[in-house]
């Protein structure tokens, strides 16, 4: 038996579902409310890594994941011009040598897998919902919503993003997200190379990665004085000039955009990098944060989804695993806290050197000694 009958999760992205299918296979009656009406993922792709895989298969959606996706083996490490400078082959994440060393795939694509699964495991979903008021006893949760329904939880987890109004409310003494200094780009763009593709610039980023058989995903992480506003309409031209400098695999989808591209065509997607890293505890009373609540990344590691995935995983063992709630809340934690910290600080290093010019060598040393941290067991 576990320690939980029944929970509340706030937020419907990538880590509330994970966890919504790990408790409610468990035989807890959970309760999903997302804010977003259409519970839709924007977005272009995203890439998971073995360790990602790792964790989706625990969930029970790898094989779905991957029969929608596209995978490769090895990172192709370019100078601006498109010059491959290295090839690097990936490591498997130890457990799952069967599964590919990378994947990616559109992410609204993984968001509908993840949306069906968490169906099929009982789990009830409210969407255009959140919470309006919490307060907690020693023995639950009295949570009233903004469709005027109320309930009382065992546990609430807080899975809403790195907004969070659950982190806001229930910790309000906790770090804010900081600006990186980079601004993260992506389109939907025909697969034109069978590995991964990182181009180099002088203070920018770019590459490609592929989301299927037939499709890739360009992205872009140039640097930024701020996070300020940039119309819709401009984003094509803005990419467009962002890729001068670089030649190679993406040179002909800047020629595309110069004349103002058809934004609906490729689908671009722009948004301001935030990192940030909450101290534990994750947890007060029967209330616990879980991915980008407590630890948002940029997508330097590509493990943002990653560890959100295997949180929600880390979390449900626990439940079940320890004798008290205390006990298993603060068990997650502990799990998680160090792994966590790696993927936040490494890409926040990332892109420091990114944003500055800095050394090539630590660029790859840091990329290199995270990304094979990360393939151990969770």
């Amino acid at each position: 038996m576990g320690l939980i009958k029944n929970c509340l999760i706030v937020g419907g992205g990538i880590g509330g579902m994970c966890a919504a299918i790990e408790l409610a296979k468990r035989g807890v009656e959970v309760e999903l409310v997302e804010i977003n009406p259409d519970w839709n993922a924007a977005g272009a792709g995203i890439t998971l890594g073995g360790a990602t895989l790792r964790a989706l298969r625990q969930v029970g959606v790898v094989d779905e994941v991957l029969a929608h996706g596209g995978y490769w083996s090895e990172i192709d490490i370019c100078a601006a011009d498109g010059t491959v400078l290295r090839t690097n082959p990936l490591e498997h994440a130890i457990g799952a040598e069967d599964l590919p060393a990378a994947s990616g795939i559109l992410r609204p694509a993984l968001a509908d897998i993840l949306r069906r699964a968490t169906e099929r495991a009982g789990a009830k979903a409210r969407v255009g919902v959140t919470f309006n008021t919490l307060a907690q006893d020693e023995a639950g949760v009295n949570v009233c919503l903004t469709d005027g329904s109320s309930g009382r939880y065992d546990l609430v987890i807080g899975a809403d993003g790195v907004n969070s109004k659950v982190r806001e409310v229930v910790f309000p003494d906790a770090p804010a997200p900081r600006f990186t200094g980079q601004g993260s780009w992506r389109a939907i763009v025909p697969r034109t190379r069978r590995n991964s593709t990182i181009l180099m610039g002088e203070t920018a980023k770019a590459g490609l990665n592929p989301v299927s058989d037939t499709q890739g995903y360009l992205f872009l992480l140039d640097k930024r004085a701020g996070m300020e506003f940039l119309e819709l309409q401009t984003w094509p031209h803005l990419l467009a000039g962002l890729l001068e400098e670089f030649g190679g695999a993406v040179k002909e989808f800047r020629e595309k955009l110069q004349d103002g591209g058809d934004l609906s065509s490729c689908s671009i997607v722009y948004r301001p990098l935030a990192g940030l890293m909450v101290p534990g505890p994750w947890h007060k009373g029967r209330v616990v944060l879980l991915g980008d609540t407590v630890h948002a990344t940029t997508p330097h590691l590509a493990m943002g989804a990653g560890i959100a995935v295997e949180g929600a995983v880390v979390l449900a063992e626990e439940l079940f695993r320890c004798h008290s709630l205390e006990g298993a809340l603060i068990s997650y934690a502990g799990r998680r806290y160090d792994r966590a910290r790696l993927v936040v600080s490494s890409s926040l290093r990332l892109g420091e050197i990114e944003q500055h010019g800095g050394s090539r060598d630590e660029h790859y040393e840091v990329m290199a000694h995270a990304m094979h941290e990360l393939t151990l067991p969770i």
